[in-house]
């Protein structure tokens, strides 16, 4: 029990803690830029999408929640959280990806398709 408690109290700390300055730079914006590829025909298309609207390409529904960018003084970068569904998956099946995805690191979290792949390119 006295574990638990210090582990609570340990956490409870830590997210009341201040956000490093790193986190504090995002900026949020109105729209991200996505670059589609489809896998068969090599077709790449440039897609807008405006944050709380949905785009499509192909058979994905992309429905952009959030986009951030950096300061003008900071590095580019943009991260966008993206909820992507596929027309042709079963019913009731999840999502084809949910979550963030960042412009200068496309492989940490990436959309896993075999025919599109899925790109942010950067926040407006």
């Amino acid at each position: 029990m006295r574990r638990l408690a210090l582990l609570a109290a340990l956490l409870a700390a830590l997210l009341a803690a201040p956000l490093p300055a790193a986190a504090q730079d995002w900026v949020p914006m109105r729209s991200a830029r996505l670059q589609a590829l489809d896998k068969v025909t090599a077709r790449i298309t440039i897609l807008e999408a405006r944050v709380g609207s949905s785009v499509t390409f192909g058979t994905l529904t992309i429905a952009l929640g959030a986009c951030h960018g950096r300061g003008p003084d900071e590095v580019p970068d943009a991260a966008a959280w993206m909820e992507m569904t596929d027309s042709r998956a079963a019913p009731g099946s999840p999502p084809a990806f949910r979550g963030w995805m960042f412009a200068n690191a496309p492989g940490v979290n990436m959309l896993e398709h075999p025919v599109y792949d899925i790109r942010v390119l950067e926040c407006r």
